[in-house]
């Protein structure tokens, strides 16, 4: 299965059910090479997932944002952030407006010692820049979480690669391909 690539006008249709044709292939060269990564990834697995770009102007840069851009509630938006567990490189991935705990992920991979990875290591580990982080595919990860709050939802919105790039994923393909555990790892917004 080859994922839609769209724009958000197209995401509204989609919505109501009128599914858009593809943009391009998961190759398209016009779009960024993290992207087509990603693209080619779900590819590759085979499930039922959309990729999307937002306009040029705009804003992702807060879960609210983003949600406002494709029409979700910011609850959707997932969040994939990359910790250091004992020094280990960690995909931390929790809904739009909750916040990571150290303590709670700590438990849950057995760490003493937890930390936000800096920029510099986070593009070094994953191939993607901070505000792009995709959850797949991660091949110098060996540990992903997934926050259960995530899984409540029919349908959440992950970084796709850039941070005009968003794809459309079912909470269950999102933990199977990140090759992720649930785990209750958030704290609600203040």
């Amino acid at each position: 299965m080859v994922p839609y690539v769209c724009s958000v006008d197209e995401m509204v249709d989609a919505a109501e059910g009128a599914l858009p044709e593809p943009a391009g292939p998961s190759g398209d060269e016009s779009l960024p090479e993290p992207v087509r990564r990603v693209a080619a990834f779900l590819a590759s697995a085979g499930v039922e997932a959309r990729l999307h770009e937002f306009p040029d102007g705009t804003s992702a840069a807060t879960a609210t944002e983003a949600a406002r851009a494709v029409g979700c509630v910011a609850d959707q938006i997932v969040k994939s952030l990359i910790f250091l567990c004992d020094g280990e490189p960690t995909l931390v991935m929790v809904s739009g407006p909750w916040r990571a705990d150290d303590a709670k992920i700590a438990e849950a991979v057995g760490a003493s010692a937890v930390k936000i990875a800096k920029p510099a290591v986070v593009r070094d580990r994953t191939g993607f820049d901070v505000g792009g982080v995709a959850p797949f595919p991660l091949p110098q990860i060996a540990t992903a979480i997934c926050d259960r709050n995530l899984l409540s939802q029919d349908v959440v919105w992950a970084s796709a690669g850039s941070v005009r790039h968003v794809v459309a994923i079912a909470p269950h393909d999102l933990v199977k391909l990140a090759s992720a555990r649930p785990a209750d790892v958030s704290i609600p917004p203040a």
